[in-house]
């Protein structure tokens, strides 16, 4: 009998527990449902995807890829980009997605002010006729916080296009130290941290999962 006894009473507990569990359950997908119902307003995005941390550009092109996978059409502009191989571009241009490249790499690669700025802007005059063209959904603009931090690009031009591109446009925008004026202006915004970075322990870049 006592035996008996315990397992009704291990089965009334886990009923109990269980009924409490749906419960809330019940209570967390009302306020979700609520949210979605609110949530009904449809325009392009603009996305900042800033930070310390590793995967700010991987977050850009994984939201790039996902846009092509639902049949957008997406174009990508990198800022801080040299002459190596990029596995992103190899297979995203493949899927129709057109790229343009700045070209010159990091600063401290070129050390020639005058050329990174001139490099600089002949890109952002294709970035700016990118974020006026209505047949592209998708402008992923890779490192463009540089860009404006280094003063090669001026605030208000950047702030300019976002806001007058087309209406349905989504724009994303990553690196490091976003200005708080973009910041301001975006829809969503992502702040990378690094905890742990093997390049800080001496491991190399590696094919495929770094570059």
């Amino acid at each position: 009998m006592t035996d008996n006894n315990s397992a009704n009473d291990s089965e009334k507990n886990l009923d109990q527990k269980n009924a409490q569990h749906k419960k809330r359950m019940q209570a967390v997908k009302e306020k979700v449902d609520q949210r979605i119902d609110s949530a009904q307003e449809e325009r392009g995005l603009i996305i900042v995807i800033t930070g310390n941390g590793k995967g700010k550009s991987t977050s850009g092109f994984g939201t790039v890829a996902r846009a092509v996978g639902h049949g957008l059409k997406a174009a990508v502009i990198q800022y801080i980009k040299g002459t190596w191989a990029c596995g992103e571009r190899s297979l995203l241009e493949n899927a129709g997605v057109g790229f343009e490249v700045m070209g010159t790499g990091f600063t401290w690669n070129t050390q020639d002010k005058t050329q990174d700025i001139a490099a600089a802007q002949q890109v952002w005059l294709k970035n700016k006729k990118l974020l006026q063209d209505e047949s592209i959904d998708v402008v992923l603009m890779d490192e463009l916080t540089y860009m404006v931090a280094y003063k090669y690009i001026e605030l208000d031009e950047v702030l300019e296009a976002l806001k007058n591109r087309p209406v349905n446009q989504h724009a994303i925008i990553t690196g490091r130290g976003c200005h708080r004026a973009i910041i301001d202006l975006a829809d969503t915004v992502s702040e990378v941290q690094s905890i742990k970075h093997a390049f800080d322990n001496g491991i190399k870049a590696q094919k495929g999962i770094d570059w």
